[in-house]
């Protein structure tokens, strides 16, 4: 997948796709011979690859896909060298700061609405990139697998975090203790992505409201990603004066007066992003 009349921009050799049109950046796994099980290279890609849109004027909205049967089947393990004996102390930690947080937590960070087009299979680490985006279309073929207990593994990648916060603690629990597949159209009844569409409107369904997202208010999006993120952890004082400065913020930008321009002079608003 990607968007049609991109401008292709240097990425991670063919690894990670990347490119920007329509004010939408593209970014596509494309290791689908392992079903994009995603390496550290990737990881460090990515996350330089979402840094870099907030900053980019250029860049309204995030699209993040894969190409060919799966979404992401979770961390390349191959090249680990497996459990160990031994291993300094705060080894794991760091490596799991380091790699999964570091990646979910550039997506929940990024400034820029962020989609996740989930066109195959969506396991550990990949079920949790595309949980932490702002939305989530899923093809009906898309499966989501919270796999780390099939390998004796605790969750990573914010897992825990996220997942009761989309489906409550108990849904949460049962996926992680059983580990069992979840079809996209049980995803969409549980509340865990926003809509279900046949596997061959994947693509343009994700262009549509990507593009739709990069024709809005970026900066009033920014906030509202912010406020709505935050509010999950705030007590009712603290959401407020947050949504109060988060409005302080926003009156300043060229995008709401203009906003309010097009009410009173009743027009449809043009919106530039700042």
């Amino acid at each position: 997948m990607s968007g049609t009349g991109a401008r292709d921009r240097d990425g991670y050799g063919d690894e990670v796709l990347d490119r920007v049109g329509g004010g939408v950046l593209w970014i596509t796994l494309n290791r689908p011979e392992v079903m994009n099980a995603v390496t550290w290279e990737q990881r460090e890609r990515i996350v330089a690859l979402l840094d870099g849109a907030g900053a980019d004027p250029a860049v309204r909205a995030v699209v993040i896909t894969a190409s060919g049967r799966g979404f992401c089947a979770g961390a390349d393990l191959r090249g680990s060298a497996g459990p160990k004996a031994q291993r300094e102390t705060g080894e794991v930690a760091r490596t799991v700061r380091r790699g999964a947080q570091r990646l979910i937590a550039a997506v929940l960070e990024c400034e820029k609405p962020v989609i996740a087009a989930v066109n195959g299979t969506a396991a550990g680490i990949g079920a949790h990139l595309a949980l932490a985006c702002d939305l989530v279309l899923a093809a009906e073929g898309a499966r989501f697998i919270e796999v780390f207990v099939r390998r004796g593994l605790v969750p990573d990648g914010g897992g825990a975090y996220l997942l009761p916060r989309l489906i409550g603690p108990a849904r949460a629990k049962e996926l992680m203790f059983f580990g069992d597949s979840l079809t996209a159209a049980e995803a969409e009844r549980i509340g865990l992505v926003n809509r279900v569409v046949a596997d061959g409107e994947l693509e343009r369904t994700a262009r549509e409201w990507a593009e739709r997202l990069a024709r809005g208010p970026t900066r009033a999006l920014a906030l509202t990603k912010q406020l709505v993120n935050a509010s999950l952890e705030s007590d009712r004082a603290t959401a407020f004066a947050a949504e109060a400065a988060a409005q302080e913020i926003n009156m300043s930008t060229r995008d709401a007066r203009e906003g309010v321009a097009s009410f009173v002079e009743r027009r449809s608003p043009s919106f530039e992003g700042r």
